[in-house]
């Protein structure tokens, strides 16, 4: 074969193909980091937008209710409520006996991103062995709500 009849790619030519090549391997890596990272950047927040307590008829405590929204980006579960860092261990509404903590925590399940929901919490008025003895009209108590993620959200709020 003689030497001089061979062709070969024009030096242009072979750096215009290994541009496109490199500029094609950018944009696939591109697309491939940004999702891997929009998987460890999620996260949950619990937005307390409105908090208030309302009396019960017959003197037998409070009904403290809460709207609740996730602004995060990634799904939130309330796990415990707390009254002034003391748990509330029942979780059946209505419970409405004076010696009685409960809420409907159990009943709001997981919240999607942009997800509301509505926390109720009772507070009975005659609780003699929870640390709570001392409510009355008029006390400030601190509503603390508790996710899986391990956050805590909190309102204090003010008994009627």
């Amino acid at each position: 074969m003689n030497p001089q009849k061979r062709k070969a790619v024009s030096p242009v030519i072979a750096t215009v193909i290994l541009v496109a090549v490199a500029i094609t391997v950018a944009v696939g890596v591109s697309y491939w980091m940004s999702g891997i990272s929009s998987q460890y950047t999620q996260f949950e927040k619990i937005e307390i937008q409105t908090g208030y307590a309302s009396s019960i008829t017959g003197g037998l405590g409070w009904n403290v209710t809460m709207e609740i929204k996730n602004s995060g980006s990634a799904e939130a579960s309330l796990t415990h409520v707390f009254i002034n860092d003391i748990p509330v261990s029942v979780s059946t509404l209505p419970a409405m006996a004076n010696n009685t903590l409960a809420s409907n925590i159990d009943t709001v399940g997981t919240l999607t991103a942009g997800e509301s929901a509505t926390v109720v919490v009772y507070i009975g008025n005659a609780l003699t062995t929870t640390g709570l003895e001392n409510l009355s009209a008029g006390t400030t108590v601190n509503i603390k709500l508790h996710s899986a993620g391990g956050m805590d959200y909190i309102k204090l709020i003010r008994l009627p």
